[in-house]
């Protein structure tokens, strides 16, 4: 009785079918003009993609699917060949019923008393796939027939074809080949095997009963089927059919792709409408570099955490950002972004106090610094190891990482000089108490990773900051400032190239630098060679202490386990013309030696050579010379600053006739008056 309702319904779906056929074409022409289409544009998964489009992660749509946009350019003509050839193969030239299918199934169904194929149309199958109706109900048929005549008038083949590759079911929450080929096979459909493309046209029949990874023997079986039916149909040859059906079907469901997750997570929260995020993360790189920081915290217990950031500082481009050792619930506390969490940056932040001493004219890296105990009003730092140097070279007192020269230094400066430094660098420093002391320089401050990679790439670059970013277009409005010149630059960058490298590490091209905060609660290696910039840091999240952790011998290896994973070392540059490259009896009596501000005091004002007060100058140009005082030297003309130098001698070519007050200005700001004329 049921098969007689079966077989009476669809005498009478193509009965209504032919009648329709046969109505006037004006009122056909009205009969599909005025049906209603379902909404034909869905909400597809939001994608995060690296900077040669490859995915690195989606999301799922609201209602719980994956649903990845896909075009028809974008897919194997294989695999689009074989479904036309399977499922309808005058697809390309019915007006969306064909009509000589339709009357197969009625013979068939004549002959044998049941319906023993379909005659939907792959645009019928898309009217229900759009509509979501049943396949079995005569009222659901007729209704797709409509809306496929409809669709026909509407869309072209191409665009059909598309809304079916995006919207075909492949078993549980897959929607479209592209999340089927993900979920399968692990890759794009851009590439498929005659094998894959033919398990892809047999799923969407029976997606419940021929899901790979709920029962793989029937989806085997389904696939081999299409296999045969394409060698029938001429679409394969045997040889490759053959080969086909040797080739292994998959029988569990794979993982969506998850790289840069924290960083994903960010893209989408700053442009929550944006459907497709383009990084400038590179995918090979941050997969290696995730492996990477998941081996390097699983020898220390199950809390110590890692983030690894990435960048190329001659661009700016962000390449890589491991926020955690993986992106899970767990007692590291996985999905909290490592590489935006304040930290105490430690002894990393020493280059920068040395760069811009080095710049000031406090220091050269030959100068001979004390290293004792000294009380600095109440506060008395003393190094890590405990132990004292005495008089050591500058160069020599970044390398092992000195404290007490590092605040020395820091005082001559002032410490909001010192943060004025990291915010040029497009660092945001947030200072326990509110207002800075002499502590800022051995880490007293919050900083994140990030911002440590800027202040390092800014140094890589010369001293000018970088535009750090993650999107796929720089940042708008950026305007590079100079955090510090680049002699200084050079200098800091030649100092931490010689800096001794872990054990087994033997290159002669990156500067690194290593820290450890107050009470052992983070370790960071910070580097950089010719062209890339690497973060690397180690602790707990929650900030707890890591017993025994020091920066040199944890962060230290992992950061040259990056730079080995980002390939051939690249040089550094070489020396700005004005740098100066002498050994420290050469240097100018100020700067052999660095003292306290008292001992500085005493070294004589500057004064001006020449000319001497009241000259008459004739010509258009004016050398000017300065005695005693400490370089740069900056000259002014009646309030207007013309040059800053380190040169003792220097031409001016811009006073112009008359009177002229010169003024000269050293690095501790002392000055020296001359008026002249200038005839």
């Amino acid at each position: 009785m049921i098969r007689s309702r079966r077989y009476g319904r669809w005498l009478l779906t193509l009965a209504l079918v032919l009648w329709t056929g046969a109505l006037g074409r004006d009122a056909f022409d009205r009969f599909i003009g005025a049906t209603v289409l379902p909404p034909l544009a869905f909400q597809h998964s939001v994608e995060v993609r690296d900077r040669n489009g490859e995915l690195l992660r989606p999301y799922l749509v609201p209602e719980g699917r994956w649903r990845l946009a896909v075009t028809l350019d974008a897919v194997d003509p294989g695999y689009v060949d074989m479904l036309v050839r399977y499922e309808d193969k005058r697809f390309w030239t019915h007006g969306g019923v064909d009509f000589v299918a339709m009357s197969r199934v009625f013979a068939q169904a004549v002959r044998y008393g049941r319906l023993v194929s379909g005659g939907s149309t792959l645009t019928m199958q898309v009217a229900r796939l759009l509509e979501n109706s049943g396949t079995g109900r005569w009222q659901g048929k007729l209704r797709q027939i409509r809306v496929a005549w409809a669709l026909e008038r509407q869309l072209s083949k191409e665009q059909i074809m598309t809304l079916y590759l995006n919207h075909a079911p492949f078993g549980g929450n897959l929607e479209g080949v592209r999340a089927a080929t993900f979920a399968w096979f692990g890759k794009p459909p851009a590439r498929l095997t005659p094998a894959e493309s033919a398990l892809l046209v047999a799923i969407p029949q029976a997606p419940l009963s021929r899901r790979p990874d709920r029962d793989p023997e029937a989806a085997h079986a389904a696939r081999d089927r299409v296999l045969r039916r394409m060698l029938r149909d001429g679409i394969l040859d045997a040889e490759t059919v053959e080969a086909a059906l040797t080739e292994a079907s998959p029988s569990v469901r794979r993982d969506f792709p998850i790289l840069a997750a924290h960083l994903a997570d960010r893209a989408r929260y700053a442009a929550p409408l944006e459907v497709r995020h383009d990084l400038t993360i590179d995918a090979g790189l941050q997969a290696r570099l995730e492996a990477l920081a998941a081996a390097a915290v699983a020898p220390h217990g199950d809390r110590l955490q890692v983030a690894i950031m990435v960048a190329n500082h001659t661009t700016g481009d962000v390449l890589a950002s491991v926020g955690s050792s993986g992106y899970v619930v767990d007692a590291r506390e996985g999905f909290v972004d490592m590489t935006q969490a304040l930290r105490s940056p430690g002894s990393t932040l020493k280059p920068l106090v040395y760069g811009l001493a080095f710049d000031r004219g406090l220091a050269h890296p030959e100068t001979m610094i004390a290293d004792r105990p000294t009380d600095f009003d109440g506060y008395r730092p003393q190094n890590f190891d405990g132990l004292w140097r005495g008089e050591i070279r500058v160069r020599r007192a970044l390398q092992l990482s000195l404290n007490l020269p590092a605040v020395s230094l820091t005082q001559a400066l002032g410490p909001e000089h010192l943060l004025a430094g990291l915010r040029r660098s497009g660092a945001e420093p947030v200072i326990p108490g509110g207002r800075p002391g002499l502590a800022v320089a051995l880490g007293g401050v919050g900083l994140r990773l990030e911002d440590m990679v800027g202040l390092y790439a800014a140094i890589a670059n010369g001293g000018t900051r970088v535009d750090l970013h993650w999107g796929s277009a720089p940042t708008p409005g950026f305007v590079p400032r100079v955090v510090m010149g680049d002699v200084a630059a050079w200098q800091v960058a030649d100092i931490l190239r010689q800096t001794p490298r872990p054990s087994g590490v033997i290159d002669t091209e990156i500067a690194f630098k290593t820290g450890t905060s107050y009470g052992h609660r983070d370790a960071w290696a910070m580097g950089f060679d010719g062209r890339h910039v690497v973060g690397v840091w180690l602790g707990r999240a929650d900030g707890t202490p890591v017993p025994g952790v020091f920066g040199g011998d944890l962060a230290a290896p992992v950061l040259f386990d990056v730079f080995a994973r980002l390939g051939t070392v690249e040089p550094l540059a070489p020396p700005p013309p004005a740098t100066l490259l002498v050994s420290n009896d050469r240097l100018p009596l100020p700067l052999q030696r660095f003292g306290s501000s008292q001992e500085r005091a005493n070294v004589g004002a500057p004064a001006i050579a020449f000319p001497p007060d009241g000259a008459v100058v004739e010509g258009d140009v004016l050398t000017v010379k300065v005695r005693d005082g400490i370089a740069p030297f900056t000259w002014l003309a009646n309030g207007a600053p013309l040059v800053r130098t380190r040169s003792r001698e220097t031409v001016l070519d811009s006073l112009g006739a008359g009177f002229s007050a010169l003024t000269v200005i050293d690095a501790t700001g002392r000055s020296a008056q001359s008026f002249v004329e200038m005839r």
